[in-house]
């Protein structure tokens, strides 16, 4: 399983990436193994394109390794974060996962969650 605190080290690199505005990792079960999922808020009126994927995990791969290249890329409108301006990866997770999250009233944007739940390119189908 790739540790949280090491697929973090890449999302500097991945929003110097000019249509990249914010970025969060987290894993996801999948298949008695664990995948990398990537979600990135991108500027408005910018679309996740196949290109922006290549050079997405191209930067990815120079600056890490090809473990830490994520299985999906998905664009969200939105990422969660803390009142104080902390990402929550932990919500996300839950969120992905079709687990509760705890302490909503610590985040300053709740409804962000609503981007990350019951994702179709996520399903274990």
């Amino acid at each position: 399983m790739v540790c949280a605190l090491a697929l973090q080290k890449y999302i500097d690199k991945l929003e110097k990436l000019p249509d990249v505005l914010e970025s969060i990792v987290v894993a996801q079960e999948w298949k008695a193994d664990t995948r990398i999922i990537l979600f990135i808020k991108l500027k408005e009126e910018t679309a996740l394109t196949e290109e922006l994927k290549i050079a997405i995990k191209q930067t990815i791969r120079e600056n890490t390794s090809p473990r830490h290249v994520p299985e999906k890329i998905i664009q969200v409108a939105d990422i969660p974060r803390t009142i104080s301006g902390k990402i929550v990866e932990l919500a996300v997770q839950n969120v992905i996962h079709k687990r509760p999250v705890q302490n909503l009233d610590a985040l300053a944007n709740p409804e962000a969650l609503d981007y990350f739940r019951d994702l179709e390119e996520l399903s274990l189908n």
